[in-house]
């Protein structure tokens, strides 16, 4: 039997759970044996993704329907590499200190790409490779933190609604509104959620 119905998403964005190691940020650090995080267990922790056309961002019409429902009404450039950035060491170790916001962040990777590291409800470590194609969201108040990966390159459209603010609150920032919301929406509703399936 064929199954036909493969989440086309999982060819530009794939998950997985990182080991402990020290090693460059940019490997992919997976666990042994393998553990992949399937794009449904990312969604139960709010990280919502698509799969969309990068050669015609401009003209593309599923992504002008998403910034219409979610109202992103800001869009601009960010492009990541040894040559694009002067200081670049120095600034993909400041990308990946462990930080949250208090809006949405969205990415759209039109071209190379990069790691966005989350935690799971017990805080472990998911990496969330993002290819070519793939747009993220990330909801406020989650602690996450971002690398390029060894190919040293991502060009990304950052859309935000209203005036952006790109301030992150490096952890802990527990007490902030955004982070207590967060943690309400998806950590103890998954805790209550097992709760009530054990009890039933």
């Amino acid at each position: 039997m064929v199954v036909t119905d493969k989440d086309l998403r999982e060819e530009v964005v794939q998950a997985w759970y990182m080991d402990d190691s020290d090693e460059d940020q940019r490997l992919p650090h997976h666990r042994e044996p393998k553990e992949f995080v399937s794009l449904k267990q990312l969604e139960e922790l709010g990280v919502l993704s698509w799969r969309l056309d990068a050669d015609n961002y401009e003209t593309d019409e599923e992504l002008k329907k998403i910034r219409e429902e979610r109202g992103y009404s800001y869009m601009d450039f960010c492009e990541v590499s040894p040559e694009k950035q002067p200081n670049y060491e120095e600034n993909i170790k400041k990308f990946f200190v462990e930080h949250l916001h208090t809006d949405e962040e969205i990415r759209y990777t039109v071209a190379g790409s990069g790691y966005f590291d989350v935690r799971d409800k017990n805080d472990g470590w998911i990496r969330v490779w993002v290819k070519k194609g793939g747009m993220i969201v990330l909801p406020a108040g989650m602690y996450h933190r971002f690398t390029l990966d060894s190919n040293n390159y991502i060009k990304a459209v950052r859309l935000f609604v209203g005036d952006p603010v790109w301030t992150p609150f490096n952890r802990p920032h527990d007490h902030l509104p955004a982070r207590k919301q967060y943690v309400e929406a998806f950590v103890q509703k998954e805790c209550n959620d097992h709760a009530v399936n054990a009890a039933a």
